[in-house]
């Protein structure tokens, strides 16, 4: 019965973030204890480590969870070495414009699918809706929704094809200019990045007045 519940809690800080204990076993239904000794043992399977948090005033810091390197890495990863391999062997037989060449076809076909998909959405947010859900089913465990300035927020808790991305920053510079086409009429910005060490990649979608 352990590996449902452990799948669980790491899914939990993948798409959550940093957690408390006590957090953790309230969301999974099961006792402080209980989430204590999942934890323990992923801590001794090197998935997941504990960090200080701060506290304010005189409080005692709190410990958060999160996951590690190898704790991501239990997520699809899109065959990174394969990947980082090819693309280095593509840019050395055939140079960087080939590289290039091959981006912007990906560029086209998402473009294409995604079109398909948004094509009788006609208001920004069903669009948006529209998005997430093609993202999630490419395994980006996406999410979004409208903040209390109107704007709205793309996050991606996981990026399948980050071994790529981080090889060739034209991947994601693609993708967000995937973004802006299909959302007409706002102004799309990345807000956190993957590649540079944040825990997901989001985007700040602002309506224009």
């Amino acid at each position: 019965m352990r590996q449902p519940s452990v799948n669980r809690l790491l899914l939990l800080l993948k798409t959550d973030g940093a957690q408390a204990t006590a957090g953790l076993a309230t969301a999974l239904g099961i006792t402080g204890e209980a989430a204590r000794q999942q934890l323990a043992r992923l801590a001794e399977d090197g998935l997941v480590e504990s960090v200080s948090e701060g506290a304010a005033g005189r409080g005692r810091p709190r410990q958060l969870w999160h996951l590690t390197s190898a704790g991501h890495a239990r997520f699809p990863d899109g065959h990174a070495a394969l990947t980082t391999t090819l693309l280095s062997t593509l840019v050395a037989q055939l140079g960087a414009g080939a590289l290039d060449t091959v981006i912007t076809a990906r560029e086209t076909t998402i473009l294409a699918r995604y079109s398909a998909g948004l094509a009788d959405a006609s208001d920004l947010a069903t669009r948006i809706s529209r998005l997430t859900t093609l993202r999630t089913a490419e395994g980006y465990m996406a999410d979004s929704w409208r903040e209390v300035d109107g704007s709205w927020l793309l996050v991606e808790n996981h990026c399948p094809i980050c071994a790529a991305a981080t090889a060739c920053a034209g991947f994601c510079r693609s993708e967000l200019e995937t973004f802006r086409a299909l959302l007409p009429g706002a102004r799309v910005e990345r807000a956190e990045h993957i590649p540079q060490g944040a825990r997901r990649c989001a985007y700040r979608i602002v309506e224009d007045r």
